[in-house]
């Protein structure tokens, strides 16, 4: 196939493999290899089912955006491409992959010194593979994200922090980062960083994700889910079954409250975070809420003042929690209707419309996807 398609197409400069879920990509890495060696042209390559790559060599001065998924014990990652830009690697989620990422960093810094992006998703990163990464010395490097790193620490964020401090995005979701770590983070980009992704963080608490909305004043995006969750349940999310007053009330210090401003923040996500009753954002040019399964979030504890809400995700959420955001809203509105007008979807969510605003075409959407909302 590779075959016919240098053949076919000699000055390809863009090609995106996809794979369906029953498929099977057997290309290996001599014929990868080969391929980008040949197409002098390429730019930009996204390859999804990369387990049966092996080792390999990829040797290209033209290829800027390298995408590979599915990649799982892998003997040989040797990436020769002084142009690169871009880099995307994910690998299987399994504890058993034998890939060495702390030797496939080291090569990537000797041999693709234009990095600008990149993502490395491994359950394998660990603070040695940050201190190669570091020692790489990228000089353009601006995002950073190494996900799902449990072994990755306060202290990889101290060597981060110190090597690179013009990123502009940081992504170290799945991490054992602290609150701790997220003050050096804001102690050394408070001037550059936008976007800061720490989901499924568990040593990261309501203070730390206060602190960090503090002292970034550039944030626009801010990801914590799954970060903050019930103690009183062994996967984080709540029991159902149990009462959330009941609860609450023998045990009134395990929750905990959030409290953010922020002048430029435009997305916040705390999907999971079951261990928050209590949300008060001042945020006016937030647009994006993410609440899906903030279960202990309670009604009566919660104050957006965010004029340019458009959505609020708030599956699993109580009833009174959804009308709490749709009062809150509407009395935002100097001109609302008493009657929201709702339209259930296809996949059972349900949609509320805040009409019009006069000075703004704005509009919010409350998207809950619990069944026995109606």
């Amino acid at each position: 196939m590779l075959a016919c398609i240098a053949f076919s197409c000699p000055n390809l400069e863009f090609m995106e493999i996809l794979k369906s879920d029953t498929a099977i990509n057997r290309i290996n890495g001599d014929e990868l290899g080969r391929f980008v060696a040949d197409k002098r042209c390429l730019k930009s390559l996204k390859m999804e089912g990369c387990s049966n790559l092996g080792g390999f060599v990829l040797c290209s001065s033209s290829l800027s955006t390298l995408w590979l998924s599915d990649l799982y014990s892998h003997s040989k990652m040797v990436f020769n491409c002084p142009n690169l830009k871009e880099i995307s690697l994910e690998f299987y989620r399994q504890e058993n992959d034998s890939t060495d990422l702390t030797t496939m960093v080291d090569g990537l810094g000797r041999n693709c010194l234009r990095l600008q992006n990149i993502h490395i998703a491994s359950v394998r990163l660990s603070h040695s593979v940050v201190l190669a990464l570091t020692a790489a010395n990228l000089r353009r490097l601006r995002m950073l994200s190494l996900v799902l790193g449990s072994e990755i620490t306060d202290a990889s964020v101290a060597a981060i922090a110190s090597s690179y401090p013009n990123l502009e995005l940081l992504d170290l979701s799945g991490s054992s980062i602290s609150d701790s770590g997220i003050g050096m983070i804001c102690n050394v980009f408070p001037g550059t960083l936008s976007r800061l992704l720490l989901a499924l963080c568990p040593n990261i608490t309501s203070s730390g994700i206060q602190f960090a909305t503090a002292q970034l004043p550039l944030l626009e995006l801010m990801v914590c889910g799954m970060t903050i969750c019930d103690p009183n349940s062994q996967n984080g999310i709540p029991d159902e079954s149990s009462d959330w007053e009941l609860r609450n009330t023998a045990n009134p210090h395990i929750y905990q409250k959030l409290i953010i401003k922020h002048g430029r923040l435009k997305k916040l996500s705390l999907w999971g975070c079951s261990g928050l009753d209590a949300l008060y954002l001042n945020c006016p040019e937030l647009n994006d809420l993410n609440l899906n399964s903030c279960k202990n979030l309670h009604p009566e504890r919660l104050l957006l003042q965010c004029s340019k809400l458009e959505s609020v995700h708030a599956s699993g959420c109580q009833e009174l929690l959804i009308g709490a955001i749709e009062s809150q809203v509407s009395n935002d509105s100097p001109a609302v209707e008493s009657v929201l007008p709702c339209k259930r979807l296809a996949d059972g969510s349900k949609r509320v419309r805040v009409p019009h605003f006069l000075s703004a075409q704005v509009k919010l959407k409350i998207t809950c996807l619990t069944a026995n909302i109606v």
